[in-house]
């Protein structure tokens, strides 16, 4: 399990490793955690005392001081697998739930036509309706979107990564979600 690196606001900055936050928290970098601790991460014996030391890591780590991150840009990177977990795997043309591999990522306007590769402009689509599209906008190819594409917020962004999310770590991040969003429903 990865744990949820915060900066000090509570703002989400990255995915970490448990090695990764047991040298924040052997730094005394850690300004405050989230949750039950899930991972314990054992060292050597110290000489005077015979014991072993031991850090307990906790699931979210809120980190003292600026820590730049790519976190920081305004539109999270678009890919294929966080495009298709925002659209719930769900065609926006005619409806249906597909596997990923039945998927492709639609550009609204094509690309071919000026279109750009951008989270407003791309939908999930799958293979037949993407091919009976074709090179056309939706109105000329007499297809209606079921819904519209969005640009994920950073939460959901975190979300939309495909890690294994705790307990703790869903409910931080969903309550960063807009109600509105996908992902709560």
């Amino acid at each position: 399990m990865d744990v949820l690196q915060l900066d000090v606001s509570g703002r989400p900055q990255a995915w970490i490793s448990a090695r990764e936050a047991a040298v924040i928290y052997a730094s005394d970098g850690v300004a405050w955690t989230l949750g039950d601790a899930c991972h314990v991460l054992r060292g050597g014996i110290q000489r005077t005392t015979g014991r072993q030391s031991r850090i307990e890591v906790h699931p979210i780590v809120a980190v003292r001081g600026a820590i730049p991150s790519r976190a920081w840009r305004q539109t999270p990177a678009l890919s294929n697998p966080k495009l298709f977990a925002r659209d719930r795997h769900v065609c926006a043309y005619c409806g249906g739930r597909f596997a990923f591999d039945d998927l492709t990522r639609e550009h609204i306007v094509p690309t071919s036509r000026g279109g750009d590769d951008s989270w407003m402009n791309c939908i999930t689509a799958c293979k037949a309706c993407n091919g009976r599209k074709g090179n056309r906008l939706p109105e000329e190819a007499r297809m209606s979107l079921l819904y519209l594409p969005y640009v994920p917020s950073l939460h959901e962004d975190m979300i939309l990564r495909g890690r294994r999310i705790l307990a703790d770590q869903m409910e931080f991040l969903l309550a960063g979600v807009p109600r509105s969003s996908r992902l709560h429903g």
